[in-house]
């Protein structure tokens, strides 16, 4: 036995003591932790034979302090040759794992008995065995481990067999075992699951990268084995070169310019009389969230060449969380083996942080609970999102969709207050409108019923309520709110792209290239046997045919085409229901139901529509699915982007096919009493309401919109929730009321709802159809931003709390922007102006009034419009129908003698037609007809082309990039280049120091 004293590390003589087998001199170096264990790694090998039976044989295997009070392993009896050390090096086993190391005090002495294991080919594999008797965990409220399992922490060069499964964690689920080292993803695999062979190979793989694992027993189920893996300090450096990642290396400096100093000093003098205001309430306090000090500094890629050049505070936190996770992930795609991995074992992605991490919160554990506290949590609801927080525990994709999703939110703050002012707008000058009071105070007009047989005659008084309903949307605002709303979305997207810049810079992103993708899997199954050179990576790889790619496009074209088609078979049903059931209401029982057969018409068909949509969306996604695949699209980025392309389409028609309808096809093309257009020669096809059609297309958006939001936000967090709760029921049958507190943090959320298979699809796509509602028939309904406003306050949330409480944690990635969601956004904007032009012109009144003022009314070649000049507008937009020249099939069953006294003998409908009674022909189209369709066609016109030349010059004078990040991006380059001039001065003086040391070495060797 050997004693070794002073120092933590030094050079020592170790002389073995009497009666051993046999002496040597070894030189030492130690470095450990006190009362912990310690390693021991052999560098070089004599060759004494020990005589079997020796003591050093039968005692136990390793080397570890005096002061350990943890179990010896038994071990075989030897049968190999054992040599004697001539260089040893001693460290501590939390070297592994930890950033930091304690030092023996110079008063301590410490001995050390050597014993050596001949069966293995180095001695860490040895100590690593014995790491599972470690010290107890820190974590006082961990379990102790099931006797006979050990930890396994494997190192790189490690290649022994399939380690020993842990019963149960002793760690608080952050960490393995020992406390110390962050669990940084996990896979998890069932033990009776095929292919535990390849499974073998896999982890061998894994260890050889230099990655650590530690593997679990699942409480709930035997047969569920956990793998937990963690990077050390050395792996993910070397990983965050090769992959190029950016870190902090100097503290951001700027230098404002004056005009920017003067404002500065403006503000601090405002802020001193406002002080008893509070201070930015919607943002959070400096002292909640961490220290994100990446986003305070400039980054460069990272270099272990140049690793002092670049800030580290703390080994365990310089690479975050989605980092962290992001470099195991690489590891484990670049894994070989016989087969792909996705058909191999099923992965977890989970990554926790440290309770050791210096972290200033009020009370939050880790990033996961403060991400609770300040943005899932329903009290924060007014509060900005962090998202410099969310991107480093969900990734820079994740980030950038909350991000969009917050700056779209915050957008629609200005659409929705001039909405609600246009609303309100209508509302005050109610009482003004001659249109609503003429058809008010037509107690005399008599309409012509609008359905055959049932529907009775009605004065046209009796349309009040609607024709002011009808004024609150379509009034003299609407104009200027279309122009607005056509106007915002340009500058949505234009601000969007800059505040996209701005994150991109400070998440480091903006000359991140996406890797080259691997090819899917499919792809290279169906096409292995042909082959070309990749102009890339210079390495063969399946290729599929021309012939063969276009033939699956047109194959895939024609599918989606047959879904258009069945889109707008669903959209006929619906018409012939609204013709059918509006002659039923007319004819029912209820006094209610009969006066107001038409709106009870278009409700029942709005909500029957919405139980079609959402039967059909399901249909439409297996379709796509089977049309994506079909076209065996090369990589996953290009089947996201056909299937996106698929499932939009889809989507986008099966919602609004029905409100294309209403705004611009019902009541158009139903000809005029006594010659009716008529579906198959039958159903009498529906016209408008007396006041118009846009209170039809406004209850269609409203309806619409409120039940769809209603039920997507039930989907997405209703769905989850009653999932959980039926799995958190299930283990209470099973282990008990209170077992889920015993359960290790990986397996509570191993039973939580996996992330959807297509990402963020859907909630990209729920947005996206949201802002075409909002923006394609906004002219229509100016409440729409307003009801989006109030959808994606409560969505955010939602989301917020899906993501952090009810989701496993997905797989954080990098992305640049929001990819090809973009471009849809694009093309909804530029279909908005057109429709917008479409409705104003076609399906509110505006343009024939303004006809009317101008060109019939009473101010007439006075180039004035206002109240005053539409007086009698409502009668010259009636047309007269003499009731004897009705068809057989739509005689009135009633001749309105029972309401109007004696019976009817000339009705009115809307129109611009001559009299039965006229000298030219009857009925025919009269000047009028003809001035208001050429103003509408010329209003359609002049509004396109205004609106896109205003959209192009607000597009061409917003840059995409803001002054201030060009600036701040030269000055980054410049000292990333000052930092290479600095290394490459460090490299030449130390070359320098070196050859000055070697000659005069030289020189005093001369005699």
């Amino acid at each position: 036995l050997s004693s070794l004293t002073r120092h933590s590390s030094g050079s020592y003589n170790v002389s073995t003591g009497t009666g051993t087998f046999y002496s040597c001199v070894s030189q030492i170096t130690i470095g450990f932790d006190l009362g912990g264990q310690v390693a021991i790694g052999i560098s070089h090998w004599n060759s004494p034979f020990p005589p079997r039976g020796h003591p050093l044989c039968d005692s136990p295997d390793g080397v570890r302090s005096e002061a350990s009070a943890a179990a010896a392993l038994q071990l075989p009896e030897y049968q190999e040759p054992v040599s004697c050390p001539a260089s040893l090096s001693i460290n501590p086993i939390s070297s592994h794992c930890s950033a930091s190391q304690e030092t023996i005090s110079d008063s301590m002495t410490l001995g050390f008995l050597l014993m050596f294991y001949p069966v293995l080919k180095d001695v860490k594999l040895l100590m690593e065995s014995l790491e599972g008797l470690s010290t107890p965990s820190k974590d006082g409220d961990s379990t102790l481990l099931d006797p006979g399992t050990s930890s396994i922490l494997d190192d790189n060069t490690r290649t022994d067999p399939e380690p020993e499964v842990r019963g149960r964690s002793r760690s608080s689920g952050l960490c393995f075992s020992d406390g110390k080292c962050h669990i940084d993803y996990i896979l998890v695999y069932r033990k009776s699951g095929p292919q535990s062979e390849k499974r073998e190979i896999f982890e061998r793989n894994i260890r050889a990268e230099g990655l650590q694992m530690e593997k679990e027993l699942s409480v709930c189920n035997s047969d569920v084995i956990f793998l937990k893996l963690h990077a050390p300090w050395e792996v993910l450096c070397r990983y965050a070169e090769l992959m190029n990642i950016r870190m902090p290396f100097r503290r951001k400096i700027y230098y404002m310019h004056r005009r920017y100093k003067f404002m500065s000093r403006m503000e601090k003098r405002i802020n001193r009389f406002r002080g008893w205001l509070p201070r930015k309430p919607m943002k959070f306090d400096n002292n909640t969230l961490p220290d994100l000090e990446e986003n305070e500094s400039f980054t460069a890629p990272f270099s272990r060449s140049r690793i002092h050049h670049f800030t580290i505070h703390n080994k365990d936190t310089f690479f975050n969380n989605a980092t962290r996770s992001r470099i195991v992930h690489h590891i484990l795609q670049r894994v070989k083996y016989e087969e792909g991995k996705d058909k191999m074992v099923m992965m977890v992605h989970y990554v926790c942080v440290c309770g050791k991490n210096s972290i200033r919160t009020h009370g939050a554990e880790n990033h996961r609970h403060l991400l609770y506290e300040c943005w899932a949590w329903w009290g924060v609801w007014y509060k900005y999102q962090p998202l410099d927080l969310i991107r480093r525990y969900f990734g820079e994709k994740i980030g950038l969709y909350f991000a969009w999703l917050g700056w779209y939110t915050g957008m629609l703050f200005p659409a929705a207050l001039v909405g609600l002012m246009v609303f309100l707008y209508g509302w005050f000058t109610l009482d003004h409108c001659q249109v609503s009071k003429e058809i008010c105070q037509a107690t005399d007009i008599i309409m012509c019923p609008i359905c055959d047989e049932y529907c009775p005659y009605l004065r046209l008084s009796d349309s009040c309520i609607y024709a002011k309903v009808t004024h609150l949307f379509d009034n003299g605002a609407t104009v200027f709110f279309a122009v607005f709303m056509a106007v915002w979305a340009t500058v949505f997207l234009e601000f969007w792209k800059r505040r996209r810049a701005v994150l991109a810079y400070d998440w480091d992103l903006i000359d991140w290239e996406e890797e080259e993708e691997e090819i899917r899997p499919q792809f290279e199954a169906k096409y292995s046997k042909k082959e070309r050179m990749n102009p890339i990576s210079g390495k063969p790889e399946p290729y599929q045919a021309f012939t063969d790619k276009y033939s699956r496009l047109i194959v895939s074209a024609s599918g989606i085409f047959f879904m258009i088609l069945v889109v707008i078979a669903a959209v006929f049903g619906i018409v012939i229901y609204r013709v059918i059931t509006v002659s039923t209401f007319a004819a029912f029982g209820w006094a209610l139901i009969r006066n107001n057969s038409q709106v009870a018409t278009t409700g029942t068909a709005v909500c029957i529509n919405f139980c079609i949509i959402m039967l059909l969306n399901v249909l439409y996604e297996k379709v796509a699915l089977l049309l994506t695949n079909l076209e065996q699209p090369r990589t996953e980025s290009e089947w996201e982007n056909s299937f996106t392309l698929k499932m939009f389409l889809f989507q986008f028609v099966n919602l609004n096919s029905s409100t294309f309808y209403i705004a611009f096809f019902l009541g158009r093309f139903t000809g005029r009493p006594g010659a009716y257009i008529r579906l198959i020669n039958r159903w009498k096809l529906e016209e408008c309401h007396p006041s118009g059609c846009l209170i039809d297309l406004c209850m269609q958006m409203g309806i619409i919109m409120v039940l769809k939001q209603t039920w997507n936000n039930f989907m997405e967090l209703g769905y989850p929730l009653i999932q959980n709760w039926w799995t958190r029921r299930r283990l209470r049958q099973e282990h008990g009321p209170n077992a889920k507190a015993s359960f290790p943090q990986w397996e509570r959320d191993y039973n939580l709802q996996p992330m959807n298979a297509y990402g963020l699809f859907d909630e990209y796509l729920e947005m996206i159809l949201q802002f075409g509602f909002t923006t394609i028939f906004v002219a229509a309904f100016p409440l729409a931003p307003l009801l989006a406003l109030l959808n994606n306050i409560i969505e955010i949330r939602l989301d917020a709390y899906k993501f952090v409480t009810q989701w496993r944690r997905p797989l954080p990635s990098q992305a640049k922007d929001i990819g090809i969601w973009y471009g849809i956004l694009e093309g909804i904007g530029i279909l908005s102006v057109i429709t917008n032009a479409f409705v104003i012109a076609v399906t509110s009144d505006f343009i024939p009034r303004l006809v009317y003022a101008y060109k019939y009314g009473p101010c007439a070649g006075q180039g004035r419009a206002g109240e005053r000049c539409m007086m009698g507008y409502v009668n010259a937009s009636l047309s007269m129908f003499r009731v004897s020249d009705f068809e057989n099939t739509s005689v009135p069953r009633t001749d309105g003698s029972d309401m109007f006294g004696e019976a009817v003998k000339y009705c009115r409908y809307r129109d611009y037609r001559e009299r039965p009674d006229s000298p030219g022909e009857p009925y025919s189209y009269t000047l009028q007809f003809w001035h208001v369709l050429a103003a509408r066609l010329a209003f359609i016109i002049v509004f396109e082309h205004m609106v896109f030349t205003i959209k192009n010059l607000i597009a061409y004078l917003i840059p995409d990039l803001p002054k201030d990040l060009r600036d701040r991006m030269r000055r980054e380059k410049y000292l990333i280049q000052e930092m290479m001039y600095e290394a490459e001065l460090e490299r030449l003086q130390k070359e320098k120091n070196e050859k000055k040391k070697n000659y005069r070495a030289h020189h005093n060797a001369l005699p």
